[in-house]
């Protein structure tokens, strides 16, 4: 994790570069007073969608609590809907497409998806599960097989193939 960190500054720049590109490209296409209206309307629109998108996470997330059932998918949704309102808000033509994109449903629900992923993989798998509920994982029919050791007919190295993969669920409780 703190590997990634020492490029933070590198693509913030380079993000800032990239915007400033794209407005005085969009600036000498449309005008440069048409391009500031742009860029202001899309972060007034932003900030009303941040507040809307904000209310909205928290009630889907009080009902799923309050349903009993598990809060993580709202929570994704709700975190991918505030990402998408806040790069929208932020001053930038960039940011304000791709948070524009992030919240279109059919780009959110990917969105969510791997930002379930991601903390599915960053937690342990009793609070993966009470977070998203039940987990569906690959099994593999068939006993344990020892690891083969190497022989004359099978290169050094080889593992046997695995059978086809069964979905199943794996529930954590």
């Amino acid at each position: 994790m703190r590997r990634g960190l020492k490029f933070v500054p590198l693509a913030l720049l380079l993000l800032t570069l990239l915007e400033l590109a794209v407005f005085v490209l969009v600036g000498r296409a449309v005008g440069f007073g048409a391009a500031l209206l742009l860029v202001f309307a899309a972060s007034l629109l932003g900030l009303v969608l941040l507040r809307r998108e904000g209310m909205r996470a928290w009630r889907r997330f009080r009902a799923a609590a309050q349903a009993g059932q598990p809060p993580g998918p709202q929570v994704t949704d709700g975190l991918v809907g505030l990402a998408g309102a806040l790069l929208l808000a932020l001053p930038g033509l960039v940011s304000g497409v791709v948070g524009l994109l992030l919240l279109v449903p059919p780009l959110r629900r990917l969105a969510g998806g791997g930002v379930r992923r991601t903390a599915e993989r960053r937690v342990s798998s009793m609070v993966a599960g009470d977070l998203f509920g039940p987990r569906r994982v690959r099994v593999y029919p068939g006993a344990p097989q020892p690891a083969p050791s190497p022989s004359p007919q099978s290169p050094a190295g080889q593992s046997p193939q695995p059978g086809p993969a069964i979905e199943g669920e794996i529930v954590d409780r």
